[in-house]
């Protein structure tokens, strides 16, 4: 595995990204980023990935929801998934982030890789050139946790209680997010911890990217 080559952001904007095991608490810290910003007056689009047309694709319900995948080739959908994200980025994600929007994304093209690499494709080399086509996250948060307590989690939602989970794939994709973020220069966080604790970590790197990034975007017009 080598790091994504993402394009600079140049934007007036910034993009914050979550990635992690289901169940891994995105959602919370999401939510609750989103409410910090606006209170300071901060415009903020909150958006994830991939988008409805790919998670209601036959395909992608298909290895999401049943145990049973020989009627598909994984790698079909990774690029499936893969151009949605870039079709995503380039279409809404950057325009926002040209109009200064602070952008929030549950899953990001990491998330892409990690499954890619949790199914067995570590050869596939697309993925890395298709990377060349999403914007570089301001930064990229890794949100982790055991996958007995992501399980939990999902189980304890209502609509999801008998949901199929693949377990085994957990385990490697805990373990490829890991190494994704230590390979891309991501903040691992433990979500086991206090979750206030793991909230004030993420708080205060937004605001530190957010008062030397401004005088950057100054500095990259120069």
């Amino acid at each position: 595995m080598k790091a994504l080559q993402m394009r600079k952001n140049l934007t007036r904007g910034y993009l914050f990204t979550f990635c992690g095991l289901d169940g891994c608490g995105k959602t919370t810290m999401i939510q609750r980023l989103e409410a910090w910003l606006k209170q300071q007056g901060k415009p903020v689009l909150l958006t994830r990935q991939p988008t409805d047309a790919v998670r209601n694709s036959a395909i992608f319900r298909t290895y999401m929801d049943q145990p049973d995948h020989r009627r598909y080739d994984y790698r079909s959908l990774s690029m499936l998934a893969a151009a949605d994200r870039i079709q995503h980025v380039n279409k809404e994600i950057y325009p926002a982030m040209q109009e200064g929007k602070i952008v929030l994304s549950d899953r990001y093209f990491y998330s892409c890789l990690a499954n890619l690499l949790g199914r067995g494709y570590e050869r596939d080399r697309w993925i890395y050139e298709a990377a060349s086509f999403v914007l570089q996250p301001d930064a990229a948060f890794f949100l982790d946790i055991s996958v007995e307590e992501a399980i939990a989690r999902v189980r304890q939602r209502a609509e999801e209680k008998e949901r199929y989970i693949h377990e085994s794939l957990q385990y490697r994709l805990r373990d490829f997010y890991i190494e994704i973020a230590r390979k891309n220069k991501g903040i691992l966080l433990s979500t086991a911890e206090d979750e206030e604790k793991t909230f004030e970590t993420i708080k205060k790197t937004v605001q530190k990217c957010l008062e030397e990034n401004r005088n950057g975007y100054q500095k990259r017009r120069l």
